[in-house]
């Protein structure tokens, strides 16, 4: 884990309580902590699944998101090596559907040519190579995992659908007057993070180290996402409009809920997303469509809608 000053473990304190997981204390601009870790825990697996994550933030702070998304994947690779423990330990990079970028063609596989269009994307491209390098300088059994949108009950609230999900949830019980977002028309493959991490798993169980894209192979747009959530909470949308004037009214009392604000727009935006699960669905005999993005939203705005029910009674 990241060292920090404030331990953000509100996700997992289910599992702390139970004992079921140990936290050992780590970052990953810090190599020294890294190979302590490695060496103290010996693991017949590791999965990296710790980054800079916000594309949005890459952009101010991308010597940062370097350091952590890029060099912090060598620093890993080098642990391993370094301990001997080349043939024993196997290695989970999340790699990201950003690095398709500027995508040159849809949908995305583990042969379409990267294009990163972000400081994030471009330090991830870097993690992905040196997982492939390691693999086939040393015999690592190290291995990328693509993974396109993964979301769940337990997303952060800054990422797009959790923000969705959660204003639909506070906006119908009076908790919220509207939301605010950037790009509607951006199109997205989302899929649930349970099924997703069923994949890495099945990555690292096959016979031998290879590249997976993991999606869903189905596209949304983020405003799909935005009438599935409210639709959840007995609210329709009917939308005036077209691009930073685009808004969505409810169709009951004609009371503005949704808006865009052009602050939320990223310097450079990747529109059309769309992974192609073909080779983990053939190879690994892993389900993509095991829960569908419907059924994901409504997961969340369940999950959300709880927590605006417990906010309101506290609030009364």
């Amino acid at each position: 884990m990241r060292r920090s000053s404030v331990h953000g473990t509100e996700r997992i304190d289910h599992l702390l309580e139970s004992d079921r997981i140990t936290l050992h204390d780590g970052d990953l601009s810090d190599s020294t902590s890294i190979v302590r870790v490695v060496s103290s825990v010996q693991p017949d697996e590791i999965y990296n699944l710790a980054a800079q994550s916000h594309v949005g933030v890459s952009f101010d702070a991308a010597e940062y998101t370097g350091d952590v998304d890029a060099l912090g994947v060598l620093r890993i690779l080098e642990a391993v090596h370094m301990l001997g423990l080349e043939k024993t330990c196997k290695i989970y990079q999340a790699s990201t559907s950003e690095l398709y970028g500027k995508v040159e063609e849809v949908p995305q596989n583990e042969d379409t040519p990267f294009h990163p269009f972000s400081p994030y994307a471009v330090a991830k491209q870097y993690g992905f190579w040196m997982v492939k390098e390691y693999r086939d300088a040393y015999g690592m059994f190290a291995c990328n995992g693509i993974l396109f949108n993964h979301e769940s009950e337990r997303r952060g609230e800054s990422f797009v659908t959790r923000k969705i999900t959660k204003a639909a949830a506070r906006i119908s019980l009076g908790l919220q007057d509207h939301l605010e977002l950037g790009n509607l028309d951006s199109l997205r493959d989302w899929g649930y993070a349970k099924d997703y991490v069923e994949c890495m798993w099945m990555i690292l169980q096959h016979d031998v180290p290879d590249d997976f894209v993991i999606a869903t192979g189905v596209q949304h747009s983020v405003r799909e996402f935005v009438e599935w959530s409210f639709a959840h909470v007995g609210i329709e949308l009917d939308w005036e409009g077209e691009g930073v004037d685009e808004k969505g009214y409810d169709r009951a009392t004609g009371k503005m809920l949704v808006c865009v604000n052009p602050a939320f727009y990223r310097p450079t935006d990747v529109v059309d997303l769309w992974g192609d699960p073909t080779k983990a669905k053939t190879v690994l005999g892993w389900d993509p469509q095991k829960t569908t993005c419907e059924e994901l939203c409504r997961i969340m705005v369940m999950h959300d809608l709880e927590q605006a029910k417990r906010e309101a009674k506290f609030n009364s």
